[in-house]
């Protein structure tokens, strides 16, 4: 199986011990997922510079996807959900965002230390005829969505060879980094975007990531050891910041982020396929403090999300 430190690829998952081949699959799949985010956010790095030479940790909090629910043809949250249940996540909180027109749903894993999945999908009956008729003609060329064999495999990949699981892997991570559709006219995605910057987002990138998340409470030094310190030092070496954080201090949840880079997307213009400059992602920072749990009446760490704060997140991808 194609494995990250084979390839000089050092992602965050990498301390978290595998109690299966399963599960070490997933692993993999994060980090190989990380790989082509990090090449394309230039802020992790100085992220990843300010960590080492602090002596702290960088723990995966979550990574989050965007989807466009459709019903011709059945796209969605299931689109991408699927994948992951079959390496074993199972849904954890159910999130709406009616300004928005989204849903989301939130996966953990049952291995406590994997990172949480959150996955959110915009209903694209609510939009306007016009937006609707532009997302329809691009998703004409949808690819065939993920097979039943192809999810029988990976919940069973214990049981395939090495050269299987190699094979099986490529075809996961084709599923998130090509985009699977032919590419968007300029008219169509200018048209959406006018409407929901969301779904514009999606046209032009597709099922790839849109964004992985520093938990700050892991940083374990004194110098990083809350949110509004981590901002402090990433803004003073000019990495641009958001500007507020979400969530008041002690509060169960506090977020925040950096802003999202800006690369080059494929889209038809007329006859011909040209470049344009499109926001990408941004680099999440999110602090979680204890809550009680309402089942043992012990105290626990908030391992949820919280809507209002989403919602402001999900802006940080709107272009300027």
């Amino acid at each position: 199986m194609i494995h990250p430190t084979t390839m000089g690829i050092l992602g965050p998952h990498q301390h978290i011990n595998a109690r299966d081949q399963r599960e070490q699959f997933a692993l993999v799949l994060f980090d190989l997922l990380w790989d082509r985010y990090r090449s394309r956010v230039s802020y992790v790095a100085e992220y990843e510079r300010i960590i080492e030479e602090a002596g702290a940790k960088f723990v995966n909090d979550h990574i989050a996807f965007r989807t466009l629910a459709t019903n011709e043809p059945s796209t969605g949250i299931a689109s991408l959900s699927r994948i992951f249940e079959a390496l074993g996540f199972r849904p954890r909180g159910v999130y709406y965002f009616p300004d928005k027109h989204l849903n989301a749903i939130h996966y953990q894993h049952r291995n406590p230390r994997f990172p949480k999945l959150f996955i959110s999908e915009l209903k694209t009956w609510e939009l306007g005829s016009e937006v609707r008729d532009a997302i329809s003609d691009t998703f004409g060329t949808h690819r065939d969505p993920i097979s039943d064999e192809t999810l029988a495999r990976i919940a069973s990949v214990h049981r395939i060879r090495e050269e299987q699981q190699t094979m099986l892997m490529q075809t996961i991570l084709s599923h998130f980094h090509d985009v699977p559709w032919a590419p968007a006219s300029r008219e169509a995605i200018s048209t959406v975007h006018e409407a929901s910057q969301y779904a514009a987002w999606v046209l032009a990138h597709g099922y790839n990531v849109n964004h992985f998340t520093s938990l700050v409470n892991s940083h374990g030094v004194e110098q990083l050891d809350s949110i509004e310190k981590t901002i402090d030092v990433l803004r003073s070496t000019g990495v641009p910041m958001k500007k507020e954080i979400e969530g008041k201090p002690g509060s169960k949840l506090r977020q925040s982020a950096t802003e999202a880079v800006v690369i080059d997307i494929e889209v038809r213009d007329g006859n011909q396929l040209v470049t344009v400059p499109w926001t990408y992602a941004y680099f999440e920072l999110a602090e979680r403090n204890d809550i009680v749990d309402p089942e043992t009446s012990k105290m626990t760490r908030f391992e949820g999300f919280l809507g209002p704060q989403a919602t402001n997140l999900f802006e940080m991808t709107r272009r300027g």
